[in-house]
């Protein structure tokens, strides 16, 4: 079976390629740093993009029955803002990230890897859907890899 090469399926290979190297990674390597660039910011489109891509994702992953009762009882509004501080922080962008660790966030909470990889194709898909160049997405995702390590417990 041959997989055709369309942006949709670059862009989800992409996406497994970038957790499979944070997986790869040493530990001490697993915190995801901001990028001193303001250029991924820019190309993101800026924080108005920024929050409508978070928006748009947590909007699926209530949607999404693999996840959706993960964010039972979650201030989602709360969530929303810290996501987008981190999201802005992480591509140089004017915010500062306001939240706890994420390790300390997850700990706990039993997350698998099929949960993190439901949120990260509903954040490709609210990407997707802001129109958010490939090249752009496969950005973000590299620098949010890393956090998979901190988020998955089991």
């Amino acid at each position: 079976m041959t997989m055709s090469t369309t942006p949709s399926n670059l862009a989800a290979l992409a996406c497994v390629g970038t957790l499979l190297a944070a997986l790869a990674m040493p530990l001490q390597a697993q915190q995801a740093q901001p990028t001193t660039d303001s250029s991924l910011f820019q190309d993101f489109g800026g924080l108005d993009v920024l929050r409508k891509v978070v928006d748009d994702t947590l909007a699926l992953a209530l949607a999404d029955v693999r996840i959706k009762d993960t964010f039972k009882d979650v201030d989602m509004k709360r969530l929303a803002r810290l996501i987008t501080e981190q999201f802005c922080e992480l591509t140089g962008g004017p915010c500062k990230y306001s939240g706890d660790p994420m390790k300390e966030v997850h700990q706990g909470l039993g997350l698998s890897n099929r949960q993190f990889n439901a949120l990260v194709e509903d954040l490709q898909q609210a990407m997707d859907q802001s129109r958010v160049p490939s090249r752009t997405q496969n950005r973000l995702l590299a620098l949010l890899a890393p956090m998979q390590r901190s988020i998955v417990s089991k």
